[in-house]
């Protein structure tokens, strides 16, 4: 009888700390969410985030605000979430760094997925390699040439240590055999501003926030990062075929929430974000932009996640790149 009512003691004590966050999770969403994008605006994640946000505030009918905490690689804003309450009014729009930074800083308070519960992997897309206009380069083997050519002193900018820019000028330096020196930047959007003002040779940024700047001929576009050639301009080649095999590289966005938010707060969410993003007219929008839609369950986007948490941490080990 005691080991009866123990049990049904526990049971009821699960219960009682239990009911209020599904008395939360049945009236979600009951007021305003914020959107945490940890990189300045401009940037891919910043793009990313505000068309998630537009689309899946007319769908859920809250206001959802994008928030822009940059700095440390998104280590700031990314702590800032971790640290919110996890009642799904905080979220997180992440990419590479959010998986790379700790393997380039000495500290980072946060494991990317011990600490956070994933909601879906929303979106990826490639990168254009962009000169600029002036630039003898006008094809990767041009490129390549001219870094040979001038080793150490051709320049890229990123946009800060471990992000995806400079992730992808490493990986083009690992496998093409040359060294071209990253400037960092405090964000997407700055490093562009400094490939078009001629402060640098060359950068990789994301296609979604690059292809108005080449469109407007203020870039010039050599190739695109992924293994296939991009419908938004598909006569452009992949760094593959155009001189570096076995190159790819393609930038992902994933919605995530603090360590602790209720499931069927996150299942909602997930629900919406299929709703809103997977119909015809929505995956041409997006495509459109330089962004596939994927629109994965909560179980997908955490097992992408420890993937690439994998196969970055060899990159950053064997440039041996590191956070000053």
């Amino acid at each position: 009888m005691n080991r009866l009512w123990s049990v049904m003691a526990a049971a009821l004590a699960v219960a009682a700390a239990t009911a209020p966050w599904t008395a939360l999770a049945q009236s979600y969403p009951s007021k305003a969410i914020r959107l945490v994008s940890p990189f300045p605006p401009g940037g891919s994640v910043d793009l990313v985030g505000r068309l998630l946000a537009a689309k899946l505030a007319e769908s859920i009918g809250q206001q959802i605000v994008v928030d822009n905490r940059s700095g440390a690689s998104g280590v700031i804003g990314t702590e800032a979430v971790m640290n919110s309450a996890p009642d799904g009014y905080t979220l997180l729009i992440n990419t590479i760094p959010f998986v790379t930074n700790q393997f380039l800083m000495p500290r980072v308070p946060y494991d990317p997925l011990r600490d956070f519960v994933s909601i879906s992997h929303v979106a990826s897309s490639p990168s254009f390699v962009t000169v600029h206009p002036s630039s003898p380069a006008h094809s990767i083997r041009e490129l390549i040439a001219l870094a040979k050519a001038k080793p150490g002193e051709l320049f890229y900018s990123a946009a800060g240590v471990g992000t995806n820019p400079h992730i992808a000028g490493e990986l083009f330096n690992l496998l093409a055999d040359v060294n071209i020196v990253a400037v960092q930047f405090k964000g997407g959007g700055p490093a562009d501003q400094a490939l078009i003002a001629g402060e640098v040779a060359v950068t990789f940024g994301n296609i979604s926030q690059a292809l108005g700047h080449v469109k407007s001929g203020r870039m010039r576009a050599l190739a695109v990062t992924s293994t296939k050639r991009n419908p938004v301009m598909p006569e452009l080649p992949t760094v593959a075929e155009a001189g570096v095999p076995g190159y790819e590289f393609d930038t992902w966005f994933v919605l995530a929430a603090p360590k602790g938010t209720p499931r069927a707060i996150v299942d909602t969410l997930n629900s919406h974000i299929r709703k809103v993003l997977t119909p015809p007219d929505q995956v041409k929008f997006w495509e459109e932009r330089g962004l596939t839609v994927v629109a994965s369950s909560p179980e997908e986007a955490s097992a992408h996640l420890e993937r690439e948490q994998k196969k970055w941490a060899r990159v950053v080990k064997e440039r041996g790149i590191k956070a000053e």
